[in-house]
């Protein structure tokens, strides 16, 4: 990664670029918020480690670095289906290491089931749904953004679950792919 990408040009990638004209649309500052796999790409050109969380937390990880953002979910604690909305005034969210909930402004995405906020789209992930040693059962997403197909989607979680299943033993698997207009 670090003989084909430099940090201060990291900006200008036509990946790094749909997710960041995302962000501005909806008044985020994407120098201090970003999909998790660009600032873990992002630590590594400034000469950081990655954290090292779970085997299958890793292979994902792996794969949004080489890709586009993806996130992991323990799929026990998901309730589908899944839907993309702006926050309500009684939306609720501890993100992964947070202490307290998070306000949301009114232009935040946020992916949502029939129970709780799984994510703030795409950089922020629900600490009940984090992946840890008891999950048995994983839902992977791709972020999709203008000017990132679908076909590129479906090979970031291809890519993560080939990544997976070289770590973790006893994968199967099953992908099916969610569009939303």
């Amino acid at each position: 990664m670090r003989r084909n990408y430099k940090a201060e040009l990291l900006k200008y990638n036509p990946i790094v670029r749909a997710y960041r004209n995302l962000y501005w649309s909806l008044c985020v500052d994407p120098t201090k918020t970003r999909p998790a796999g660009k600032a873990l790409l992002r630590r590594m050109l400034h000469g950081n480690d990655i954290p090292s969380i779970s085997n299958i937390v890793d292979a994902y990880n792996l794969a949004s670095l080489e890709t586009s953002p993806l996130s992991g979910f323990d799929l026990d604690y998901v309730s589908p289906p899944l839907e993309i909305h702006f926050p309500n005034e009684m939306d609720e969210f501890i993100g992964i290491g947070m202490n307290r909930s998070m306000k949301f402004s009114r232009k935040t995405l946020l992916v949502v089931d029939i129970k709780r906020i799984l994510c703030v789209y795409p950089y922020r992930d629900a600490d009940i749904t984090k992946i840890n040693a008891k999950t048995r059962s994983v839902l992977i997403m791709g972020y999709g953004v203008l000017n990132i197909g679908r076909d590129q989607l479906v090979d970031a979680v291809e890519k993560a679950l080939t990544y997976i299943k070289s770590a973790a033993d006893d994968v199967r698997e099953r992908v099916n792919v969610f569009h939303t207009s």
